[in-house]
């Protein structure tokens, strides 16, 4: 059993807990659902564990509540939980809420009743269409055009290592529609899977199983109800989606890293080493202090900029940058030493240390890699300062 002290922390009020406690509970009890990694049917598997999250009731929580808001410490405690089991168990919820979130947090009333309530059910797979083969994180970089023709708008361009590519009903894409250079003329829109003009190019392999694809628009048309709120403000948009979205990426590589530290800790316990168990060796309890440590000091980064976003702050750039950033990074260090202090069995296919290990990797890089965050996060600090922009 991970460490659950944390959420004794003033960030988390009784419901945080409560729901922590259940989704815990219900984690325990759908193991064999959550254990699927996609290793044969990457498709099937998704679908699979899709089902029985919507039948749990948890992706109610990828999508706004009654009073219309997404509760962030909600969505950062359910990735965490899943994150423990199953990296693809965490990437299909996190999807449903990135790949909505555009909608979420900039849909009309009537956008949101429309497309909202399938992805809450499990009956639409979401998507989040950004990336493309000459910008990833130079957003304001990317090419790919909407045009208005007559009443609606024609896309045209490629987008890459697009999360649920190729398993997605629908997409929230981002393009370039003119109303300004850079970053002021790109628009977002939603575009449904099979809409003429819409293909998936090729499906892309990855390190650790997940559904990734690049797709193409050839004049694909769409009607003028797609675009999400007004021309130009796709940049806005998108920016303020992952600034709620960063910290669940920061989370779940929590719950990667307290996965790594269970195994480990399990592992130089039972293990008899020179006569006494490796946990009674000074070296391995200095790694076992140091993988602790890491793991806290994410857990307080990540749960204050979740706290700050549910406290109504507007932006929380700064503050989900450093999450993402030290979380993902610290992750990568602990599960190197849960790998090391398994020895043999922990680079043996299929070991639960070997898993994170290639899970956790990808982690540094979408959303904002690692280099990226240092640059927000500097800017984000300079501004405050008055030095920057």
């Amino acid at each position: 059993m991970a460490d659950r002290t944390f959420l004794d922390w003033p960030f988390f009020d009784e419901r945080h807990r409560a729901f922590a406690a259940d989704i815990e509970a219900w984690a325990e009890a759908n193991g064999d659902a959550l254990h699927l990694h996609g290793d044969h049917d990457l498709d099937g598997d998704c679908r699979t564990i899709l089902k029985a999250l919507a039948e749990g009731g948890w992706l109610n929580n990828a999508v706004p509540d009654a009073n219309g808001k997404l509760d962030v410490r909600t969505l950062c405690l359910t990735r965490e939980t899943l994150a423990r089991r199953s990296g693809l168990a965490d990437f299909v919820f996190a999807m449903q809420g990135l790949g909505s979130g555009p909608i979420s947090l900039f849909g009309t009333d009537a956008q949101k009743a429309r497309w909202l309530p399938g992805v809450a059910s499990g009956e639409t797979i979401a998507a989040f269409a950004l990336s493309e083969p000459d910008a990833g994180s130079d957003v304001a970089a990317l090419s790919t055009s909407a045009r208005r023709d007559g009443d609606g708008w024609v896309l045209d361009g490629t987008k890459t290592f697009i999360s649920n590519g190729g398993l997605a009903d629908r997409y929230t894409v981002f393009a370039r529609t003119g109303e300004g250079t850079g970053a002021k003329g790109i628009s977002a829109f939603v575009v449904d899977a099979g809409t003429p003009g819409f293909e998936i190019v090729e499906r892309i392999p990855l390190m650790a199983a997940h559904p990734l694809a690049t797709i193409r628009f050839n004049a694909c048309r769409i009607d003028e109800d797609r675009i999400l709120g007004a021309p130009g403000d796709g940049f806005r948009i998108a920016m303020a989606t992952l600034d709620v979205f960063r910290s669940t990426v920061a989370a779940a590589a929590l719950g990667f890293s307290r996965r790594a530290f269970d195994e480990a800790a399990s592992r130089t316990g039972a293990r008899q080493l020179f006569g006494a168990p490796m946990s009674d060796l000074q070296l391995v309890q200095a790694s076992l202090a140091d993988m602790a440590l890491k793991i806290d000091a994410s857990a307080l980064l990540i749960y204050r900029a979740a706290w700050l976003k549910d406290q109504g702050a507007p932006r929380v750039t700064r503050e989900a940058a450093m999450a993402k950033l030290y979380a993902t990074d610290e992750a990568q260090q602990v599960i190197d030493a849960a790998v090391q202090l398994f020895g043999g069995l922990g680079v043996v296919s299929g070991h639960p240390v070997e898993r994170l290990y290639r899970e956790i990797r990808a982690l540094r890089i979408y959303e904002g890699a690692s280099e990226v965050q240092k640059i927000v996060i500097a800017r984000q600090v300079l501004a405050g300062m008055g030095g920057g922009a």
